[in-house]
């Protein structure tokens, strides 16, 4: 079976049933849509998305991936009906794409696995010869600040532009502090909490670590902990609200204790 009879089984079902509905019979919300108006139902299924990939959750990552398909599809049939263009066009030029920047699986080149992303840098970089495009400018702005943050610096790391070593990380990042607490104006003060942001998410691509999974981590925590002590409080007939500091504390180590 060729690439393109693997494509129609695959997506040929899918098409149908866009073409379906944006046609004649068809769906009238789903007809008034356009790109833009579809923007945040899209991300709104990729974060779905990732929320079953952090619960490790098979069925809800099944439907989650069908439905970040569905809106692929969604897009590329409205471009197509609107003759911007086809699901050819969208298709070949991933395909081309991705074929050129793995010389090493569709070439005789030969590398490791912790040559990849170098080499992927380098192919990039030369497709950029002769044009006015940043390196930065493939990572899109509207990315959750945590992980823009991350791939700007990843990507200007590999370009040649970071610390020595995880020191200079961490002094930066003492340095921010302190001129945070020396802030004398909201907007200073917003503008070194973002600088302060900025290193503290240096210091995860340092260690390894994506700043956006780390939190969305710590946030998950935080959540079940609240929400343990908001129930042990129902339990036991006291309003939470009402207890004094020291008492939320404990039903903190308390809730936190029956996590572990």
């Amino acid at each position: 079976m060729n690439k393109q009879d693997i494509f129609d089984e695959t997506y040929g079902g899918v098409r149908q049933l866009v073409e379906r509905l944006l046609g004649p019979g068809g769906c009238p919300w789903d007809k008034e849509q356009t790109p833009a108006t579809l923007k945040h139902l899209f991300l709104e299924e990729c974060y779905e998305l990732v929320e079953a990939i952090d619960e490790d959750d098979t069925d809800k990552m099944i439907e989650e991936l069908g439905d970040v398909f569905f809106h692929l599809a969604f897009q590329i049939q409205i471009a197509a009906d609107a003759k911007r263009f086809t699901q050819e066009d969208v298709f070949a030029n991933m395909l081309g794409k991705l074929v050129r920047r793995h010389p090493h699986v569709f070439g005789d080149t030969q590398i490791e696995a912790d040559e990849a992303v170098a080499r992927w840098d380098a192919i990039k970089r030369k497709e950029l010869e002769g044009s006015e495009r940043s390196i930065l400018d493939g990572v899109p702005k509207a990315m959750p600040a945590l992980s823009y943050a991350q791939a700007v610096q990843g990507r200007a790391a590999r370009m040649g532009f970071d610390w020595d070593d995880f020191q200079g990380v961490v002094d930066k990042i003492s340095e921010e502090v302190r001129e945070l607490g020396e802030a004398d104006s909201p907007q200073a003060k917003e503008s070194e909490m973002g600088d302060l942001l900025f290193s503290m998410v240096n210091a995860a691509r340092w260690m390894g670590a994506e700043s956006e999974n780390a939190l969305r981590g710590t946030n998950t925590r935080f959540y079940k902990r609240f929400t343990t002590m908001e129930r042990l409080s129902r339990e036991r007939g006291i309003s939470f609200e009402d207890l004094p500091l020291d008492q939320k504390e404990a039903l903190w180590e308390e809730a936190k204790a029956i996590e572990e």
